[in-house]
């Protein structure tokens, strides 16, 4: 397969899990704004998840203009990614209604935990595909943040029964952190490539 064509096909999910989860969004009854208030919540874990999933189909989407080769292995790693992404609207309608509860803050966590494991998995599976020195070699390095990252979420999900809030509030310095782009793969790229070479 073409590394075109993973892409694309990794867009298509992703374009998918979004509207899925805009869609678990409902209108209030009734047509004052004090009726948008229970919305609150809601809306705020829509826009985390809105985040998360940005966040990996930018990274996603960077990643692969750093690829030459993609293997057998690298696509089921690939798959394995939007497996966990593709669970992000259930996790999101579940905490919304229910945002500092123990139990849908740490599957919201869990979900967050696999989609950041699976990331890690692509990346070291497309990294054996490529010849040494390569351009993605170069760029990924020790992957400092994305290790981190998948320590604060192992950290929320066991703060989570002692202090949900604590826990949502390290996923969303988490998203805040990867919100500023990664600019390690642009470093490494030639100047002027164009998009999608």
């Amino acid at each position: 397969m073409t590394r075109g064509r993973l892409e694309a096909f990794s867009d298509g999910v992703l374009a998918v899990v979004i509207t899925i989860m805009v869609l678990n969004l409902r209108p209030p009854d009734g047509h004052a704004w004090s009726d948008l208030r229970p919305l609150g919540t809601k809306l705020a874990v829509y826009a985390l998840s809105f985040v998360f999933i940005a966040i990996y189909w930018n990274n996603h989407h960077h990643l692969f203009q750093a690829v030459d080769r993609v293997s057998g292995s690298a696509l089921w790693a690939n798959a394995h990614l939007l497996f966990w992404l593709s669970l992000t609207p259930a996790a999101a309608a579940w905490l919304g209604p229910h945002f500092g509860d123990t139990a849908p803050v740490a599957v919201y966590g869990i979900v967050l935990l696999g989609s950041g494991i699976a990331y890690g998995i692509l990346v070291r599976t497309l990294l054996a595909a490529q010849p040494p020195g390569s351009a993605l070699e170069r760029a990924v390095g020790r992957d400092r943040k994305g290790n981190l990252s998948i320590v604060a979420y192992a950290a929320a999900i066991a703060l989570s029964p002692f202090a949900p809030w604590f826990s949502l509030a390290i996923y969303f310095a988490v998203a805040a952190v990867w919100f500023i782009p990664d600019r390690r793969i642009e470093r490494v790229l030639p100047p002027g490539l164009p998009e999608g070479e």
